[in-house]
């Protein structure tokens, strides 16, 4: 028995020296990160939860009192549960409002409208009293060529040095990725959808 409990004594001083060592380090990337700036965060990849994850750090700027703006480039006018909740919290919406290209099959069209929610956007992205913009699937706005990736660089580059962006979307063209200053990609591995399991409102919208 008193073999077991010095083995166990030796294994528990040896955890909290691990997690000792874990908390010096994080401690000191604590203490290096002291620069406050606006964060530009892309959320690509072809997993499911990136614009929801979007819409997430939305809610948490709205709860801390923050201003936020959102302008969706892809779905179009249907009911949007994220919509519904955040407008009522003061959250100004630009929705572009064709739906999806496939469904549209008018180049012209999206490219009209796509130009037309990226000039609100420029708006937004010039304003300095909105702390956080989230421009939902631009993205495919860029790789359609709908938007020139130079003017929304620009766009991004330009904006109040505190303001937050978030941009969602598969494919994140390589210019925007280098400009980001955080990245995520989500990847699928599984989705219901390929089983044959249709969108439900207040999980999938």
């Amino acid at each position: 028995m008193t073999d077991n409990k010095s083995a166990d004594a030796a294994k528990a001083e040896r955890h909290k020296a691990r997690q000792q060592r874990i908390k010096e380090g994080v401690d000191a990337k604590i203490a290096r990160a002291q620069e406050e700036k606006g964060i530009l965060l892309v959320l690509t990849g072809n997993g499911k939860g990136k614009s929801t994850s979007g819409f997430g750090t939305v809610a948490r700027a709205v709860g801390h009192g923050k201003k936020a703006a959102v302008v969706q480039f892809i779905k179009g006018n249907w009911d949007c549960g994220e919509r519904t909740l955040l407008e009522g919290a003061g959250v100004e919406f630009h929705v572009m409002g064709t739906g999806f290209t496939w469904e549209t099959q008018d180049r012209e069209k999206d490219t009209a409208a796509a130009v037309k929610a990226w000039e609100a956007t420029e708006k937004l992205l010039q304003d300095e009293s909105i702390d956080l913009v989230m421009l939902d699937e631009l993205t495919y706005m860029v790789s359609y060529h709908y938007l020139e990736v130079e003017r929304v660089i620009e766009a991004l580059k330009n904006r109040p040095p505190m303001q937050h962006v978030i941009v969602t979307g598969r494919a994140c063209h390589r210019a925007i990725v280098e400009l980001a200053d955080t990245v995520s990609e989500v990847q699928v591995v599984k989705h219901a959808f390929e089983a044959g399991i249709k969108a439900q409102p207040g999980f999938d919208y």
